[in-house]
């Protein structure tokens, strides 16, 4: 049985990683700051002690972030504390006591200019601050010499915290008509879906079946645009998609640059043996039918 400790557990992955986890520790920020290199190593060497001591299996599940996207173009060295140096000081601290790591990235990472699935082969080219510091913690990780997996992810949903999802719903109340930009497209993911496969690669990490591959992407099957998945939310919402509206990227300017194509190839998760994740729009479906009151009262 796994012993996990979660940083960044008052996020809404981190939440749905508690919710589903057996024994796990899912301490916010205020409890576990991942920049205080002393309250790490402390985090992880009373993990790796009290799982020693009851037959567990000790893992760090990395789920803190600074993930405002736009804010990190102002605020970088915020940014960088915690999405860089937080991940290399856990690492640190899993090397030193032999505890398995997985770091969870972003999509981000990547420059977005692709048309073709981004493997876990090609090359990083973030072009946002926030996708910067996302690459410099993986680089972190995968350099510590700890066991150690990182898995990207993108266009995160769930029924904790906020998102897209909850944000379509609090306009659909509010606004006879949306816009919604339809020329950037990824992968939809939900957090119950992502937390079951993180869930499955922690088991699989201290064992000889943990996989080769130490960089991995984890998102929903299939891909669409801003646009189709918040028309998707307006059908699970029971209200008539048509009343979302197509826009270009152009007419809603952002500090931080998005990625136009961001979608991620989850080839190495499936030769590692990790169960595929469903479709998004199934994905979605089955998040309204556990959480509807989450989606529907944001």
């Amino acid at each position: 049985m796994l012993s996990l400790l979660v940083p960044g557990g008052h996020g809404q992955l981190g939440r749905e990683l508690a919710a589903r986890a057996e024994v796990v520790r899912a301490p916010g920020s205020a409890e576990l700051d991942v920049t205080n290199a002393g309250a790490v190593v402390e985090a992880v060497k009373t993990l790796a002690s009290s799982a020693a001591d009851n037959g567990l299996s000790p893992v760090v599940v990395n789920c803190a972030a600074y993930n405002a996207v736009d804010a990190a173009e102002t605020d970088a060295s915020r940014a960088f504390a915690i999405n860089g140096d937080g991940p290399r000081l856990l690492a640190a601290a899993c090397a030193a006591h032999n505890v398995p790591l997985i770091h969870v990235s972003t999509d981000y990472v990547f420059p977005g200019d692709g048309d073709r699935p981004y493997e876990v082969t090609d090359p990083v080219r973030p072009k946002s601050a926030y996708g910067a510091t996302k690459a410099a913690g993986e680089d972190a990780v995968l350099g510590s010499g700890a066991r150690a997996w990182v898995v990207r992810t993108s266009w995160v949903y769930g029924a904790f915290g906020g998102n897209f999802v909850k944000t379509m719903a609090k306009l659909a109340a509010s606004r006879d008509t949306l816009s919604v930009v339809d020329d950037q497209r990824g992968c939809p993911t939900w957090t119950g879906d992502l937390a079951n496969g993180l869930l499955e690669l922690a088991s699989l990490a201290g064992t000889d079946k943990a996989p080769s591959s130490r960089l991995l992407h984890c998102t929903g099957t299939g891909d669409t645009t801003w646009c189709a998945f918040a028309r998707a939310v307006f059908e699970e919402l029971g209200l008539d998609p048509e009343r979302v509206h197509p826009c270009t990227t152009e007419e809603f300017p952002r500090p931080a640059p998005r990625p136009a194509y961001s979608v991620l190839s989850d080839r190495a998760w499936r030769e590692a043996g990790l169960t595929p994740m469903r479709p998004w729009r199934e994905a979605l479906a089955v998040a309204f039918t556990e959480h509807g009151d989450h989606f529907r009262n944001p």
